[in-house]
């Protein structure tokens, strides 16, 4: 999604919110028959047949009752899944967010104006930050064109989610607080939370109604750093957001008694704008390996960033950038758009500030000290333990992020072919060389075109899939064979995207089902018990856990979803293609260095393959 921006925008980028047509409910009878087509690449055929009874009897029993009942629901509701979703996937788990919800990734920018520089750091987070409040400007004044997939409108309401936006913590369920408004709705927060050393501070972006320069940030800054240096660190309250979520919300509940004003300083970070991290790592990734900042995005310090912050900026000494935001509010797909839009602003100014160098007299930011006891210290200290023990856990978590550089968009767009759908076969085919079988896949498809619609799965290991492996693998298979066979698995992967896009996707709808059988205390049906509906991936159970980033300069990285697992992050540009792969040390049958190596080789392989076709 590019940004397209306009002084005067003859579109508003809110406007179309209430014209989106709501999310349908697909049919019974068509999910149920995709599953079946979707669990058959892993079955015996006499688990398929004992998974067919079982599809069958819940179609024609329970499952038409629930299906029913579902349909009950989406009438009075535009978006029947977005309450279950945002609640079942985010607001009701109770592990710590910071590695298993959050996500993020490194910044692009040292790929060009920006690469690993000391003493650089205040300089370029004031420039990095004063285009991200100019982003927020253009949210809040609507003039950022509304996206749209051709020429159909796609939904927008998650970009009011980039920022003051914080979810907070309940001792059974947590919550998800908003505070922006367009300029049309009201007043709207302006002030950014300043976190270093783990201390926190305080100011306003704006001032006499303007942004404030990169010089004048640059001063608030330096500030901020010069009251940090030297000093004992703080009490890093902050740690307590990487906590088991109960445990964390009752911390919180605590530190609120002892003193109210605690509870003003807690609104404070929630209603920020964003939060800007001041972090001593110097990761030193390069554009050739960005292993080094996805590890300190994923691990880094708790007492420096707020783990329920819907937007950390991480500012690193080396001068390079990352970033780590809660999942609940937004896809990674409004990060992407933020960040591209702030790395095409830094290309086009060489990474420089040419406007005035005058400073205004304006206040120096508030430091905001919470009163603390023993008890909190000890919760403190307990967080931070626990922390460690994640990231000594994450020590297990191996990550490769590279760029292969051989060919990108534009080389397979030549032969015609989607370079989604390129990526994802090439995938297929690394996992299926590596492990003599195909991976059950997971790839997020954007179902935006309804009203606050997110994501639906889509399933890339097809039985077309698993028979173009199957014949990439076979020495004595011509040409002409291989190239059919990876024609059909690109139609076919092609045709269900389309109809997860389009609403018509199966797993959110077999999800539904499962929640309302148990939200009305109902046994909960074989189908979700049943062996296939794990190993093909039902449940959270995939293999491959992979999306796509977008065709910016944008990237991110995250953990596998099961043991035996990868995930699988990509972006895809003219003239290259980067890649994060994950997987736990722990387990014996993963290694991502060895399945990026072998992505490589498919990669190469299918070019060849079409090229030589072509011909």
């Amino acid at each position: 999604m590019t940004n397209q921006l306009s002084e005067f925008p003859t579109e508003r980028t809110f406007q179309y919110q209430h014209s989106l047509p709501p999310l349908p409910v697909p049919s019974l009878e068509g999910s149920l028959a995709k599953y079946l087509v979707a669990v058959r690449p892993f079955a015996t055929e006499e688990e398929y047949q004992v998974t067919a009874a079982v599809v069958k009897r819940f179609g024609e029993g329970t499952g038409k009752d629930l299906h029913q009942k579902l349909l009950q629901r989406a009438r009075t509701r535009r978006n029947w899944l977005e309450e279950w979703w945002l609640n079942s996937a985010y607001l009701e788990m109770r592990y710590p967010s910071q590695l298993n919800v959050n996500f993020g990734g490194p910044a692009p920018y040292l790929e060009h104006c920006w690469p690993p520089t000391e003493g650089v750091q205040l300089q370029r987070t004031s420039i990095s930050m004063w285009h991200t409040l100019q982003y927020w400007d253009l949210l809040r004044t609507e003039r950022l064109d509304p996206h749209k997939a051709g020429n159909v409108v796609l939904d927008m309401d998650q970009f009011r989610m980039l920022f003051c936006t914080c979810k907070v913590p309940g001792v059974t369920k947590d919550t998800i607080i908003n505070y922006f408004k367009t300029e049309s709705e009201g007043p709207c927060p302006s002030h950014v939370v300043v976190m270093c050393k783990g201390r926190f501070f305080s100011f306003d972006a704006v001032c006499d109604g303007h942004i404030l320069t990169p010089p004048e940030l640059l001063r608030q800054l330096t500030h901020v750093k010069q009251c940090c240096e030297g000093e004992p660190a703080g009490d890093g309250i902050a740690a307590l957001t990487s906590e088991e979520r109960t445990r964390w919300a009752k911390a919180r509940e605590y530190l609120i008694g002892i003193d109210p004003a605690n509870k003003t300083i807690l609104e404070t970070i929630q209603s920020s704008l964003f939060v800007v991290s001041l972090d001593d790592a110097k990761p030193y990734a390069t554009a050739e390996n960005y292993t080094p900042v996805s590890l300190e995005v994923l691990t880094g310090d708790p007492t420096i960033r707020w783990g329920d912050k819907s937007y950390n900026s991480l500012s690193f000494a080396d001068g390079t950038f990352g970033s780590n935001c809660d999942h609940a509010p937004f896809e990674g797909m409004v990060l992407v758009t933020h960040c591209y839009y702030v790395d095409q602003q830094l290309k086009a100014t060489d990474g420089k500030w040419k406007g005035s160098e005058t400073v205004r007299p304006m206040p120096l930011p508030e430091e905001l000290v919470f009163t603390v006891d023993d008890r909190v210290r000890s919760d403190v200290a307990h967080a931070k333990q626990q922390h460690l023990c994640v990231c000594l856990q994450t020590q297990d978590l191996q990550v490769v992020c590279y760029a292969f550089t051989s060919f990108g968009k534009a080389a397979i767009k030549q032969r015609k072919l989607h370079p989604d759908t390129f990526i994802q076969l090439a995938l297929q085919l690394a996992y299926y060389r590596q492990h003599g079988r195909l991976g059950s896949c997971y790839e997020t498809a954007m179902t935006r075109r309804f009203y606050h619609g997110r994501t639906e799965t889509m399933r890339p290991c097809t039985l077309e899939a698993q028979n173009w492996c199957h014949t990439m693998l076979l020495p004595a298979a011509s040409v002409s064979v291989r190239r059919k066979a990876l024609l059909l698995a690109f139609n076919k992967h092609n045709k269900l995207m389309a109809e997860a896009q389009n609403g018509k996707g199966f797993d959110r709808h077999l999800l539904g089902l499962y929640l309302i059988a148990k939200e009305e205390g109902l046994p909960m049906p074989d189908l979700f018990t049943d062996t296939l509906y794990c190993k093909s991936g039902g449940g959270g159970n995939f293999t491959l856990s992979t999306s796509l980033a977008g065709y910016t300069t944008v990237h991110g990285v995250g953990a596998p979803m099961v043991h035996h697992g990868y995930g699988f992050f990509y972006r895809i540009s003219e003239d290259r293609i980067v890649a994060s792969c994950s997987a736990w040390k722990s387990s014996p049958e993963t290694d991502a260095e060895t399945l990026f190596q072998n992505l490589v080789t498919s990669l190469h392989e299918m070019l060849h393959l079409a090229t030589t076709a072509h011909l």
